[in-house]
């Protein structure tokens, strides 16, 4: 049996930044690069994903929670991408958009994406492996 799925809400970055303090921030990174390959030699790839494996085996996008105390969204982001990745710097200009949840927990999720060349995305896979945390969440392209 599992657990019901909260209904997100979309809102603008900058209703998101206007909650008050009982509010968590999440930002995760979704990082991508066209691949002109083909699986088992026939099928189409299109693009690579890098994804993570969560510490609840679930696979996620690189990322996690930012104290809004202390960092900015993005100054968060690139703190826990940089513990994980160890190379790779966001800006505002790669934000998407923002989702919250009202429940238990009021959470809200801020999902970056940037396209990069297969090369970069493969360099940011093997950097992941030299990074403070390496191990503590397995890293791995999606294909």
């Amino acid at each position: 049996m599992s657990a019901a799925v909260p209904e997100l809400k979309q809102i603008s970055r900058v209703e998101a930044m206007r909650l008050g303090p009982g509010w968590s921030h999440s930002c995760h990174a979704m990082l991508y690069a066209a691949n002109p390959g083909q699986l088992f030699g026939r099928i189409p790839m299109r693009f690579s994903v890098l994804m993570q494996m969560r510490f609840d085996g679930l696979l996620g996008f690189p990322g996690g929670f930012v104290d809004r105390r202390f960092w900015s969204l993005e100054d968060g982001l690139n703190r826990v991408l940089g513990l994980g990745l160890g190379c790779l710097r966001l800006t505002e200009a790669d934000y998407l958009s923002s989702h919250l949840t009202e429940g238990p927990h009021r959470v809200v999720a801020h999902l970056y994406a940037r396209q990069l060349t297969l090369e970069q995305l493969h360099a940011v896979e093997i950097s992941a492996v030299h990074s403070r945390d390496h191990g503590l969440e397995v890293l791995g392209l999606v294909r």
